[in-house]
């Protein structure tokens, strides 16, 4: 018995560690390693010990209660088609996290990271493969906007967490050889380049805000040297960037048009989300308490942009988290979602490994920012990459 646990629990590290390494790489694949582990779990029996391990993780509690809070919407939503297919995207929130939370080893973290930060590097290589002219552009890039893997919108924040974790890594006070420091500083800086010369700017804002945060992490007894610091690295990098890079130099100055122009031309990337916030608004003081329902926000939404805005399109979710699970779920739902980010930050401040602490801090406070420009819970991407780094980072075996 003992054998056959120890056989079935290699098993689980390596899935972990190929979800990990396809994450940035393939949906597919990536899907694959993360459902055999939640399928295995599964067929394994134990089930009485298996959920109580669940039933004893915070985290894991919040995360089905998030999910739950959708399955509860769907009861006064009228469109159940659409509300079963949001339902179906939360369901990691229901299954994967709370089962992987009791599944994952902190002694492999090093291993999860570094299949993670492996993957990055390969699709960082590409980036730059096709910025030099080297290969064609294929899937998602072109040349102006190299990211051929995924959107610039998922990428770029992707790109923003390893480089937080890279450095952090550097600024931790562990060992590491020589060689290790001169390989993690020379991917901290090719990362960075690569950061700008992509048009992500949700990962942009994410990428600077890691670096008030690593800032605050590493001179947590100096809170002046800490914000005088991570200022000054701020405008050297963003100043530098906005005269070196075209691409980013362009997405800043349109940026700014568009709020400038918003009250004469709302379809615009800025404009667009402009509005989606205030008619996502409005459907949330309709319904404040409960929300409109789970499937409802598509419907619900096109009848108060044909009053509001005809000449902007219409959307299926708000670009923006907050206003998404407000709109559906109410301020019930905004509860439970916010519940998660605080016992991430409640179970990382007591944290034996400072890595792994702030680590567990800054995942929670970055998301949180980024969630202000897109439904980053929604998407394939993003909420895996929540979901996996949580679910070792919390792990409270």
């Amino acid at each position: 018995m003992v054998i056959y646990n120890d056989v079935i629990d290699r098993i689980y590290q390596y899935l972990f560690i190929a979800a990990f390494f396809l994450l940035p790489l393939t949906v597919t694949g990536n899907n694959l390693a993360i459902w055999l582990a939640v399928i295995l779990w599964a067929v394994t029996g134990n089930y009485r010990d298996k959920i109580s391990q669940i039933l004893k993780n915070k985290l894991a509690l919040a995360s089905m209660l998030f999910f739950c809070v959708h399955l509860l919407a769907m009861l006064w939503t009228e469109d159940l088609i659409w509300g079963l297919e949001i339902t179906r995207k939360m369901l990691p929130f229901f299954f994967v996290l709370p089962i992987f939370l009791t599944l994952t080893k902190k002694e492999n973290f090093k291993y999860y990271v570094a299949a993670f930060l492996l993957a990055i590097s390969i699709s960082e290589g590409l980036s730059y493969l096709i910025w030099f002219g080297i290969i064609e552009p294929f899937k998602y890039a072109t040349f102006q906007n190299p990211t051929p893997l995924m959107s610039h919108i998922s990428y770029n924040p992707f790109l923003a967490f390893a480089i937080y974790l890279v450095i952090n890594k550097l600024l931790s006070g562990e060992k590491i050889l020589q060689s290790e420091r001169a390989i993690y500083t020379f991917f901290t800086l090719t990362m960075t380049v690569n950061m700008f010369i992509t048009g992500g700017r949700a990962g942009q804002v994410m990428f600077f805000a890691a670096l008030i945060i690593l800032a605050f992490q590493y001179f947590r007894n100096s809170q002046v040297k800490a914000t005088v610091i991570s200022f000054f690295l701020i405008l050297f990098i963003s100043t530098l960037a906005y005269n070196s890079s075209p691409i980013f130099k362009n997405r800043v100055d349109s940026g700014v048009q568009n709020i400038v122009d918003y009250k004469s031309n709302k379809d615009t990337s800025v404009g667009q989300r402009i509005t989606f916030f205030v008619n996502s608004y409005e459907l949330f003081e309709s319904s404040p308490i409960i929300g409109i329902g789970t499937g409802d926000f598509p419907s619900e939404y096109y009848k108060v942009n044909q009053i509001n805005s005809p000449e902007v399109r219409t959307t299926v979710q708000p670009h923006n988290m907050y206003m998404l699970v407000l709109s559906q779920l109410g301020l019930i739902g905004l509860i439970s979602l916010l519940w998660i980010f605080y016992t991430q930050y409640r179970i990382a401040i007591v944290n034996e490994s400072k890595l792994i602490g702030n680590i567990g801090v800054a995942l929670p406070l970055l998301f949180l920012i980024i969630m202000w420009s897109d439904s980053y819970l929604l998407g394939h991407y993003t909420s895996n990459l929540f979901i996996l780094f949580s679910s070792v980072i919390y792990t409270q075996k």
